[in-house]
């Protein structure tokens, strides 16, 4: 293809939708990163039995907390950008985007449904889809140690360089179990290729890898804790050992880069997790070909329940009005809420009531089989996230030998062990087989 035919070929049917393969994905990560934040604390408030962020209004209504996450960008952008006289300017730029692009582009090979047939051609509902997707992930991840790295040598500051040391011990230490882990799904799946692994799982949950690799699946989690810095693993930040660690020395928008890449770090972590353990797209009791030929009907009755449950929650929310409550504004948030719901749940209901039975064709069954698996994929992928954030407000930070005698000496011998049992285990079965 020459250089003048590119703007052609990205206008048509098929750059089109290679376009939004690629952008959908990373849109979706930075739309989740708030989301992720604003959760984080409501999380922690609740365990410690707080009430969280419930201050930042607009017009007086303060959506629950909402609203804080965009008082965070408002006051990280105003803030002023300072770069220290001793740093090493050039790197010390570079290391926030690194750290943050290196975080985004590993989600594009993460299939969010299965493939749906235009024109007679499959088109795959994932970035890039490639053959070696598994090891282009662990190839890419193993980068996110340069932004840390870099960040913590070129700050020129004694707790950042021990922070950028830290995390390249620990990422050394642990990718080694990162990738002894994931050899027994790969040898039950026979491919490196997400959308394989997901499809050889099936839709039955006893078919999931979680339970046919159950050790695999906690040395995976534990791994991947560890490689993104999250608690108990957070020792290149260790707040009350080297201060703030690797970004001791960043402010503004350059901080909030590296508190980014963590949440995107962390949502392509639950991505992967869900597609490799709990099978991916896959709705449970219902494969793709179900759902695609009972679209009309399911496309009916979930319309009905949807409609009834935001209509029931929307009730309830305007119900618990009470006029002089706070004697402000916030009175009227649960209003703000339920009106809505309300009226959305009623029109879900009375929608297929009026229209009567949804008659799809074969198009339409397969969108509305995709939708229906990516929206279970995005619904295992916030699990995992609400896991990721209540265990570092539930388990104590590990000292650092007990960080390393974990990974060297414990992680590290499983993983072989569970490698060598599920290599025996496919040996018998294909030798059983006639």
């Amino acid at each position: 293809m020459s250089f003048h035919s590119l703007p052609i070929a990205l206008f048509s049917l098929d750059g089109a939708l290679f376009l939004g393969r690629l952008l959908v994905p990373f849109f979706l990560i930075l739309q989740l990163i708030p989301l992720m934040v604003w959760l984080e604390r409501k999380v922690s408030a609740f365990v410690q039995d707080r009430h969280g962020p419930n201050r930042a209004e607009i017009l007086g209504i303060r959506l629950g907390g909402l609203l804080h996450a965009i008082a965070d960008v408002i006051k990280l952008i105003s803030k002023h950008d300072l770069i220290p006289k001793h740093v090493n300017k050039t790197l010390f730029v570079l290391a926030p985007v690194l750290s943050l692009v290196v975080a985004s582009i590993t989600v594009v090979i993460v299939p969010f449904a299965d493939a749906i047939v235009i024109d007679g051609k499959p088109v795959l509902l994932q970035g890039a889809p490639a053959p070696i997707g598994m090891l282009y992930l662990l190839a890419v991840t193993s980068l996110g140690v340069y932004g840390i790295m870099l960040a913590g040598w070129s700050s020129n500051n004694k707790y950042a360089l021990l922070g950028g040391l830290r995390s390249a011990a620990q990422m050394v230490s642990y990718e080694i179990g990162l990738g002894l882990s994931l050899l027994g799904v790969f040898m039950l799946s026979g491919s490196l290729e997400l959308g394989e692994i997901i499809r050889n799982q099936s839709a039955y949950p006893w078919g999931w890898n979680i339970v046919r690799q159950p050790l695999a699946a906690l040395l995976f989690l534990i791994c991947v804790f560890a490689e993104t810095n999250r608690t108990p693993f957070d020792l290149p930040e260790g707040e009350s050992e080297i201060v703030a660690g690797y970004h001791i020395e960043y402010s503004s928008m350059k901080f909030a880069m590296f508190f980014m890449a963590e949440y995107a770090n962390m949502i392509v972590a639950s991505c992967v997790i869900a597609a490799l353990f709990l099978g991916g797209w896959q709705v449970p009791f219902l494969p793709t070909q179900t759902l695609r030929d009972f679209a009309n009907p399911a496309a009916l009755w979930l319309s009905i329940a949807g409609g009834l449950v935001l209509a029931a929650i929307g009730i309830a929310l305007v119900k618990a009005y009470r006029p002089r409550r706070y004697g402000d504004r916030r009175d009227y948030e649960v209003l703000v809420f339920g009106i809505p719901l309300a009226l959305a749940g009623l029109a879900l209901i009375a929608i297929p009531l009026i229209h009567g039975p949804f008659t799809w064709g074969p198009m339409g069954a397969q969108v509305f089989a995709a939708g229906l698996q990516a929206a279970t994929f995005i619904g295992k992928v916030l699990m995992c996230c609400f896991l990721f954030i209540l265990v570092r407000w539930t388990v104590p930070r590990f000292r650092y030998d007990q960080l390393m005698n974990l990974g060297w000496r414990s992680i590290i011998p499983l993983g072989i062990g569970n490698t060598v049992i599920t290599a025996l285990v496919v040996l018998l079965h294909d030798r059983s087989v006639p």
